[in-house]
């Protein structure tokens, strides 16, 4: 029998203004009554088993697309093709299939030894002091130089890729009307920046991923110039704001398990491990958000078309029915069902494979360049709204490790 959602009597979920734990914690009492919550935008799921089964669902789309109306304002008629980030159907499907090729685990780790060189000069800047403000020393500065020499951007340009990947990324922060401006001229100068540089690679091609973007084919079909933009933006989006925050999460994390930390320093091996479970356990992107585009049955509950349903990937990450001890911080755990910070189905993280990389490397050098970690005075977290999120200020205290 199947019942609108709507009609269902259902447990409330909202946690606007609470801090990390208490939200968790009325994420899970209301999982324990029904499997499914009511939001103050709509409805909500946070059982694990249902978050993998709605992302996979292509009945459900990305509601990236809704920004604009989320944030109250009028929608806009499209000017361009949309990002990867927020594509549907066949069109989705096509770019997915064609670029998965050059974001393969093999790839990231071709940038390993860079990410090691990248982490270890910021680490250089600070480590004979034994204090430091991590975001801004390390988690800031990091990913983009990562991003510039995936993409073949020069050095002398990562400054500007950094503050244009700042003001784009405002998107997430439910500010959309104030920030709209910013946001705009931010990304029309980095797709010109990125049209010129594609230029420049068509005619001389190198090692870098836009130079294997535009070789793929396959039965004929290639890349335009304009997806390809649109390609490489999204992976600027994906590969800068989340590195950092997650960065700066996981060492939250470690300054308040200092047994963790002193463990991963003595068996760097667990560095894997060690992401998997901070991602876990203090995932940066803590929430995904579907939309129907047409009545959908799931579940035998009917969500009428244009109905809004968050997906609690922070809930779904503590779920008692999937990990054993869920409230518990432990890097030896085996990773027996993958964490879900990541996501799940056709939007899946493209950047995983480089992210987790990124995070590995940077976990095993400051575990061993900054032992016996732990908070050096008030930790600042950016606004609970924010979608991409963690520490804005996360000041540390080591002991300094001669090189």
């Amino acid at each position: 029998m199947v019942t609108s959602a709507y009609e269902l009597d259902l447990p409330m979920v909202d946690t606007a203004g609470m801090g990390r734990e208490e939200s968790l914690a009325v994420i899970a009492e209301a999982r324990e009554r029904h499997w499914l919550a009511r939001t103050p935008m709509g409805f909500t799921v946070s059982r694990q088993e249902d978050c993998v089964s709605l992302l996979r669902d292509r009945r459900f789309h990305n509601a990236l697309s809704l920004l604009r109306q989320m944030n109250g304002m009028e929608p806009v008629e499209d000017r361009g093709r949309p990002s990867i980030l927020a594509m549907e159907g066949e069109d989705h499907a096509r770019l997915r299939r064609l670029v998965a090729p050059a974001f393969t685990p093999a790839a990231a780790d071709r940038l390993r030894p860079f990410m090691r060189e990248v982490v270890g000069g910021l680490v250089d800047a600070f480590g004979d002091s034994g204090h430091c403000e991590l975001v801004r020393d390390v988690c800031e500065p990091y990913p983009i130089p990562i991003i510039c020499e995936l993409l073949g951007a020069p050095k002398e340009d990562w400054r500007q890729f950094s503050a244009w990947a700042t003001d784009i990324f405002r998107i997430f922060n439910q500010n959309l009307a104030e920030d709209l401006p910013l946001i705009e001229a931010a990304n029309a100068s980095l797709e010109s920046y990125l049209a010129d540089l594609i230029a420049a690679r068509r005619t001389t091609p190198g090692d870098d991923l836009l130079s294997v973007l535009i070789a793929i084919e396959e039965a004929g079909d290639r890349l335009s110039n304009e997806e390809l933009v649109a390609l490489a933006v999204a992976v600027l989006m994906a590969g800068t704001d989340t590195t950092r925050n997650q960065l700066a999460c996981a060492l939250a994390l470690f300054a308040e398990y200092p047994d963790q930390w002193a463990l991963l320093r003595e068996r760097p091996e667990l560095a894997q491990r060690a992401v998997e479970e901070a991602m876990r356990y203090l995932g940066a992107v803590r929430g995904t958000i579907r939309v129907t585009p047409e009545d959908v049955v799931f579940r035998d509950v009917l969500f009428p078309k244009g109905t809004l349903v968050s997906v609690s990937l922070a809930g779904a990450n503590r779920d008692p029915g999937t990990y054993e001890e869920p409230g518990t911080f432990d890097i030896t755990r085996e990773r027996t069902t993958q964490q879900m910070t990541f996501g799940s189905g056709i939007h899946h993280c493209m950047g995983a494979a480089l992210a987790r990389a990124e995070l590995q490397e940077a976990l095993v050098l400051l575990s061993r360049r900054m032992p016996d970690l732990g908070v050096d005075g008030h930790v600042e977290w950016k606004p609970a709204t924010f979608g991409i999120w963690g520490p804005a200020r996360l000041p540390l205290r080591f002991s300094p490790v001669p090189v």
